[in-house]
């Protein structure tokens, strides 16, 4: 059975954590950004970074995103990824018929969650595409413990099954979302808008 913290019958919050060993951090952009939208809140990518890391040793933690090369503010929002802590990996959008643009960065994810089994313990999959399902159970099987972090609307039943963990972001949408201040800051938008606003908090 897939518990929290909280509920977890065999270990203390404490056990969990020491078992994660070295930890590798993928997120799904587009995916992570909707799921916001549907919570109602702004993700805070620094407050994010610590609470999935959640003092464990981090290798690296990836952001998948499509960009629009020509929006300055999105190239703003992804130059400050770089320089905290995470890195970017970008894709070119593609114009769809009905006039969308769109970027799939499944196969990306996939095959960098493959190349570095080994050089970490667990994987943190911030992801609800069921897309996915086969590269998570492909990486347990080669010795990874998996947790699957989304919103539970948005999420794959088959993706959770093949997770070692879920964790639903309602549950830790209080650790990770802005603090509503009066600036002028960055704000993600993947698609409506193909990259950054800026917006008063």
């Amino acid at each position: 059975m897939l518990n929290n913290f909280s509920n977890d019958p065999v270990f203390t919050p404490e056990q969990v954590l020491e078992n994660r060993g070295r930890v590798a951090i993928f997120i799904d952009g587009s995916n992570l950004f909707y799921a916001a939208l549907q919570l109602g809140i702004e993700i805070d990518y620094t407050k994010l970074l610590v609470r999935l890391t959640a003092g464990s040793r981090l290798l690296r933690s990836f952001f998948y995103t499509g960009v629009d090369r020509t929006n300055e503010k999105q190239q703003g929002f992804l130059l400050w990824m770089r320089r905290n802590g995470y890195r970017v990996i970008a894709k070119d959008l593609v114009q769809l018929p009905d006039g969308s643009k769109k970027a799939n960065l499944d196969v990306e994810i996939a095959v960098d969650m493959m190349a570095l089994v080994g050089s970490y313990d667990t994987a943190v999959l911030v992801s609800g595409d069921g897309d996915l399902a086969y590269a998570v159970d492909a990486v347990s099987y080669r010795g990874v413990r998996v947790e699957v972090v989304s919103l539970r609307s948005m999420t794959s039943d088959s993706l959770i099954n093949v997770a070692d963990r879920y964790i639903d972001l309602d549950n830790i949408k209080e650790s990770i979302q802005k603090t509503p201040r009066a600036t002028s800051t960055y704000v993600y938008r993947p698609l409506s808008g193909i990259g950054m606003d800026e917006q008063e908090e």
